[in-house]
């Protein structure tokens, strides 16, 4: 049984915690922040933010609140927010936290875009969020903070309430907006937020983040007979938090309260796995889970995060879901066959241009782009469309990715690799480049670049990269020619500081994947047009070791109980 941390505070209120189940943190592993969750019908729906990622807003389903199968995103094609994504410069821009709610069958996932400069609120919707092609173009309104969650109440007026805390009336088929309300400010912690609205007892329960983004990271609430206040706030405050403590999990906050069809409640939060490290978590922030108490007219208590979770009667083992896409935890192994699509849980750095990756005879087929992975836009907004990038998160403490590689250079400069990529500012690459006339491998951990000649046998021959972690502090980049295993060598490794961020000021995670570039020639917007184009095969994900304690581990979905296939 989990500890109760308010009896610890309160004296007296020690109601009946969870219990029955055993299970890790976190559920949603890898860069998966800022949860909103729903329970329809026995299914677990949660939404994520995205920031300038594409497709953005993935939608997660689970049968058993631990299997969660990446089912469709609700931003997924350009056209629903047309030059949005390539006006944006900023890398941790785009969709912020987003909620998921369902009202008479139709699903509605509400968010705020920055950085576009133009209306900033987005409505999406859909009656089959297992299907892209479903979710609608969004309803757009005016929003000035960060944050909107969606509440109807029983008179079936909808509210969006924002950071702040600031509740609005809205239309939801027009986005028009009605006059602010502030409803309460938190308990004086900075950058009051992520505010979710739940209706019960009599009461409305308002619940919120506050303390920043870093080891300040809490959850607190109030309460209110009137939608509009005023609101009272907990004497168990705050609610959920691992402030003050040497957890493992840190950041605590920026959660979502759900119910199973037992009528338990749960809760879903982010965090990040630093420990005492405040800049060691390449994977960034993830969802975690926890059970919560609600007592008829109490406060709900909620289960401090830890690794190793102790709670309700987590819902029997299933993976059968409708859907295309891959579960969460599970390795990729992808060919890329012709007319398959591309793999769902495959994201780009903003929305690509038209035609930059296809699925061909040869395999994924890469264009090269403009910049580098590192080249940000100019002075020119759509450059930021010409970056050529695709991966999928990082979601185990160590793994093994491979992937094979065909080309063929004509011009110097031109490129194609792997990357582990946080940002166009935090990222570390090894790439086959020609440079004057030399086909190298070209490094790049610091921003310094590291050449060395790729063997002569390997020249006009596939060759497969490798990126690796064998602990969790390290990666290792790798190369050898895929006829032969016996010629791998190691090119360069780096430390997983690179791609932290530092506690707090990253809100994203590592992306594991693919690039190819001219470096810049060409003229406007595209390289020379004898640029040849890159291929890449037999995609490998395979997780190694998912840590939940400094020192303790289980093995990934997909090892053998040792780390590895």
């Amino acid at each position: 049984m989990g500890l109760n941390i308010l009896s610890a505070w309160a004296g007296v209120y020690t109601p009946t915690l969870a219990q029955n189940s055993t299970y890790y943190n976190p559920v949603l592993k890898g860069w998966n922040s800022d949860p909103s969750c729903i329970q329809v019908n026995g299914t677990f729906f949660c939404v994520i933010s995205t920031f300038i990622s594409f497709p953005g807003l993935p939608i997660y389903a689970s049968k058993d609140l631990v299997n969660w199968k990446h089912i469709s995103h609700a931003w997924n094609r350009e056209s629903q927010l047309p030059g949005y994504s390539w006006a944006t410069t900023g890398q941790q821009q785009g969709m912020y936290a987003a909620t998921i709610r369902i009202h008479k069958g139709t699903f509605y996932v509400i968010c705020e875009y920055l950085g576009s400069g133009q209306t900033a609120g987005v409505l999406f919707k859909t009656t089959d969020p297992f299907d892209d092609k479903s979710w609608s173009d969004p309803v757009r309104f005016v929003a000035n903070k960060i944050d909107p969650d969606l509440f109807w109440d029983d008179d079936d007026k909808v509210y969006v309430a924002t950071q702040g805390i600031i509740l609005q009336e809205i239309d939801i088929n027009t986005g028009k907006v009605g006059t602010a309300k502030e409803l309460w400010n938190g308990t004086g912690g900075v950058w009051p937020e992520g505010p979710h609205i739940y209706k019960r007892d009599g009461y409305y329960y308002l619940l919120i983040a506050e303390g920043g983004t870093g080891t300040d990271h809490a959850v607190t609430m109030a309460r209110a007979k009137s939608i509009t206040g005023p609101y009272e706030p907990s004497p168990h405050n705050p609610h959920l938090t691992n402030r003050g403590t040497n957890e493992y999990f840190q950041t605590v906050g920026h959660a979502d309260l759900f119910q199973d069809t037992q009528g338990k409640w749960w809760g879903m939060a982010l965090a990040t796995r630093v420990g005492r490290n405040p800049n060691s978590y390449p994977m960034g922030r993830e969802s975690v889970l926890f059970p919560v108490t609600w007592n008829t007219g109490e406060w709900p208590v909620m289960q401090p995060v830890r690794g190793k979770m102790n709670g309700w009667a987590l819902p029997v083992l299933n993976r059968d879901l409708p859907g295309d896409g891959p579960f969460n935890s599970d390795p990729d192994k992808y060919d890329f066959a012709e007319g398959k699509p591309i793999p769902r849980n495959l994201v780009y750095w903003r929305v690509p241009r038209e035609g930059a990756f296809a699925v061909t005879d040869k395999g994924l087929q890469v264009v090269l782009g403009k910049n580098n992975v590192g080249g940000l836009p100019g002075g020119s907004q759509p450059a930021a469309s010409t970056i050529s990038f695709i991966g999928r998160r990082q979601t185990d403490t160590t793994f093994k990715f491979s992937v094979d590689l065909t080309f063929s250079p004509q011009e110097t400069m031109q490129e194609a690799g792997v990357t582990a990529f946080l940002t166009q500012n935090a990222f570390v690459q090894l790439g086959v480049i020609l440079n004057n006339q030399q086909l190298s491998f070209r490094f790049n951990a610091t921003g310094q670049d590291i050449l060395s000649a790729v063997p002569a046998a390997w020249v006009d021959k596939p060759i497969r990269l490798h990126i690796e972690m064998f602990t969790p502090n390290e990666y290792t980049f790798s190369a050898m020619l895929v006829s032969d295993e016996k010629t791998k060598m190691e090119v360069g490794k780096a430390p997983i500081t690179l791609l932290s961020g530092g506690l707090g000021s990253s809100f994203v995670g590592t992306l594991i994947g693919v690039y190819a570039t001219c470096n810049g020639a060409g003229s406007e917007l595209d390289c020379p047009s004898n640029a040849p184009k890159a291929y890449f095969t037999r995609w490998r994900y395979t997780g190694g070791r998912q840590y939940y304690s400094a020192t303790e581990f289980i093995p990934s979905v997909g090892s053998n109980g040792m780390g590895w296939n």
